[in-house]
């Protein structure tokens, strides 16, 4: 979940489309081989968005959503979403001509997803953003 902390303490979510439906989403993706669940999530954060920053290894959460593969196959799935907050976005990166990106509060971003359990924690990201043990311990770090 890539972060940034506005001067008055609020917090921006970075949102990208889907490839398939252009519908806004979380950066996200398939564990990886040999990489912390965190850092495959800094390394889709890059090549989705083209963010860099700071990545936490402690989830905020989790939430459901169902995978069409393309031979048709549907394949729940669970994602962890890490904290992250952002220190630079790239002006070019992997995924830029398939995704657009933007910023959003979070009250704003759960409008925009489909998935339940997501919205329900952006909307608790809204409410106390700096409030999350996750986001603090980041920060400090950061």
């Amino acid at each position: 979940m890539p972060l940034r902390i506005l001067k008055d303490g609020s917090v921006e979510v970075l949102m990208v489309t889907s490839r398939d439906t252009g519908r806004w989403v979380m950066p996200k993706g398939w564990e990886m081989d040999g990489k912390k669940p965190w850092r495959a999530a800094e390394i889709e954060a890059l090549e989705e968005a083209g963010a860099v920053g700071y990545i936490g290894s402690e989830m905020v959460g989790t939430y459901r959503y169902t995978k069409i593969m393309n031979d048709g196959a549907i394949v729940p799935c669970v994602v962890r979403v890490f904290p992250m907050i952002v220190e630079k976005l790239k002006r070019n990166w992997k995924e830029k001509g398939q995704r657009k990106r933007r910023w959003f509060k979070p009250k704003d971003a759960a409008k925009r997803v489909i998935e339940e359990d997501l919205s329900d924690l952006l909307k608790s990201l809204h409410k106390k953003p700096l409030k999350e043990p996750a986001v603090r311990e980041l920060l400090k770090a950061s």
